[in-house]
């Protein structure tokens, strides 16, 4: 029989611990990361993560950014290094996950201390009692474990952006992204929510907070 807690986005996997490492050239740079059965996509990057990575808006300036769920951490990674100006927070509610995200910091950003940090957290739970807000969110949300999940987050989601903050993701189109659309457009201005890829059955969102 399978356990429940086997699956990546529980808080402590019970899957035989298998580490890996998995080379990805990204935006133009070759990362390292150490990945580890019980977390999402450990064999190799999924082509959603890939997607987003690649049509994702990173601030030139100074900005506080937020990798949610953020697996082994590629997304938060690739922020805390072309984002030199930013702090870059990277949280998952999966300890293995957590554990793997600090150790590809470490491996892949030189200047990462008091700027890049991973830490365990059920989506937005770490950030209720400080009120930190974010100029930018991203996320490849763990949509099997339920749509509704999903566009509850998403619900979510403006109450942590700045006045100047943006929420990007990435969605299945099989999965529901044209009932996740619609969602969206009860949340923000229908004019502030774009599609600004689609791709190999992914659709990259970008939503704002203002206009």
């Amino acid at each position: 029989m399978k356990h429940e807690n086997q699956h990546y986005y529980s808080s402590l996997p019970d899957t035989r611990l298998k580490i890996q490492t998995v080379a990805e050239s990204l935006r133009g740079h070759l990362y390292i990361f150490k990945t580890a059965s019980g977390v999402f996509s450990f064999r190799k990057l999924d082509n959603g993560t890939k997607l987003l990575i690649e049509y994702m808006t990173i601030p030139e300036q100074e900005a506080i950014l937020l990798d949610l769920g953020c697996g082994y951490g590629p997304i938060g990674i690739v922020l805390g290094y072309e984002a030199t100006a930013s702090k870059v927070f990277l949280v998952d509610v999966n300890k293995r996950a957590i554990w793997c995200t600090k150790e590809n910091i470490k491996t892949n950003i030189s200047n990462y201390k008091g700027r890049v940090r991973a830490m365990k957290s059920n989506y937005f739970e770490k950030f209720k009692a400080n009120n930190l807000r974010f100029d930018g969110i991203y996320m490849n949300p763990p949509i099997r474990l339920g749509r509704r999940e999903f566009l509850d987050i998403c619900a979510q989601v403006p109450d942590f952006l700045t006045n100047r903050g943006f929420f990007q993701f990435v969605i299945r189109k099989k999965m529901g992204a044209d009932i996740v659309l619609k969602n969206l457009k009860t949340l923000y201005d229908a004019q502030n929510v774009d599609i600004i890829c689609k791709r190999g059955g992914y659709w990259v969102f970008k939503c704002f907070h203002e206009s």
